[in-house]
């Protein structure tokens, strides 16, 4: 589903250089950032709630006043042009900013006011967008009729009406159940392939960062960590694990699990062997590679075998790696899924 770049980078398009927001009463939010983001790809903040991101992004699309550094977006100064900055990004908050009480197309007409789009091209705007975003034959009914799934689409729709260079997506499937979750995946990541748009997008999900993001930043309690390709970062972190677990009982005696042990050992790639309850667990820099090299050592050796298990490393480990502990999804999940019916409730209130 992630869409790959090329093997040069894309020119820069956003430029963030030791940002720094401090609330009243001494609060940092964000401390000292930098980071670069390229023209045409999926950019992900992965963090807990609270650990700056959303605030990050106030800033860069001119709704929050940084207390120090700059930042640029298209070129643009989020201070000194904060109006030409506008005029080349959407943004599509964690709030719903949709009207119950209004259809969809009203909604997107509505937008198109605001960007003061000509009023000849309002209704080609509005197809284009409902159709990009699968509502063309919804477009009539109210919203309030819609399920959740849905209004975060229009939502999406909404920040694209004016066609911008850049889409800001701050938590885009907030309280959405996987499979909701994973169509808006499909969305985002169609625009960038049709549109060749810049992303920027920020999360907590685990799989939403490791799927759709070409290069992630994992900020914690106002700072970033590390920046690059989730697949370096899994990498740089942990070697692949093999986890084999022999039959026991009469099928394998002790002598004839050590030998087939001695033979892993031998195998390229093979970093180390510990034992982890009823199992012998492989250090590996390519476990899957190494599955079918182990069965072919070992079959001379007629030992028999329950089960074998890859386990490669997670963006879970990365997040632990940098920051000590772990990002609690399930946590997050119940919490920002309150935050949403709450906020949905107001709305339609």
């Amino acid at each position: 589903m992630k869409p790959e770049l090329g093997t040069r980078p894309n020119p820069i398009i956003i430029e963030v250089k030791e940002l720094s927001k401090v609330f009243p009463g001494g609060i940092t939010a964000v401390n000292k950032v930098s980071f670069s983001v390229y023209e045409g790809e999926i950019f992900g903040f992965l963090g807990p709630n609270g650990a700056g991101k959303s605030t990050t992004i106030a800033v860069l699309t001119t709704l929050l006043k940084p207390t120090g550094g700059q930042a640029f977006i298209a070129g643009f100064d989020t201070e000194k042009q904060a109006d030409r900055v506008r005029s080349v990004l959407g943004y599509v908050s964690q709030d719903l900013a949709v009207d119950d009480s209004l259809t969809g197309r009203e909604n997107l007409i509505l937008q198109a006011g605001f960007y003061h789009i000509p009023r000849n091209e309002i209704q080609y705007r509005c197809d284009e967008v409902l159709k990009l975003v699968g509502l063309e034959e919804h477009a009539g009914r109210l919203v309030e009729t819609y399920s959740g799934g849905m209004r975060k689409r229009l939502d999406i729709a909404a920040g694209l009406i004016h066609r911008p260079k850049i889409l800001f997506l701050d938590e885009p499937t907030l309280g959405l159940d996987i499979q909701t979750r994973q169509q808006v995946w499909t969305y985002i990541t169609g625009l960038r392939e049709k549109y060749n748009m810049t992303i920027f997008l920020t999360t907590h999900y685990m799989e939403e960062a490791d799927s759709l993001c070409n290069r992630i930043a994992i900020i914690d309690q106002g700072e970033i960590k590390t920046i690059d390709r989730p697949s370096k970062l899994k990498r740089e972190v942990g070697e692949e694990l093999v986890k084999i677990r022999f039959a026991g009982g009469e099928k394998n005696t002790a002598e004839e699990i050590e030998a087939a042990l001695h033979a892993i050992r031998g195998l390229p790639t093979v970093k180390s062997i510990r034992p982890e309850h009823d199992s012998q667990v492989i250090v590996s820099s390519d476990g899957e590679a190494l599955v079918p090299l182990i069965f072919e050592a070992l079959q001379p050796l007629q030992v028999k075998i329950n089960s074998v298990i890859v386990k490669k490393p997670t963006l879970d480990d990365v997040y632990l790696a940098f920051t000590g502990r772990n990002l609690r999804n399930e946590t997050a999940d119940k919490n920002q899924a309150l935050q949403s019916m709450i906020r949905m409730r107001r709305i339609r209130s």
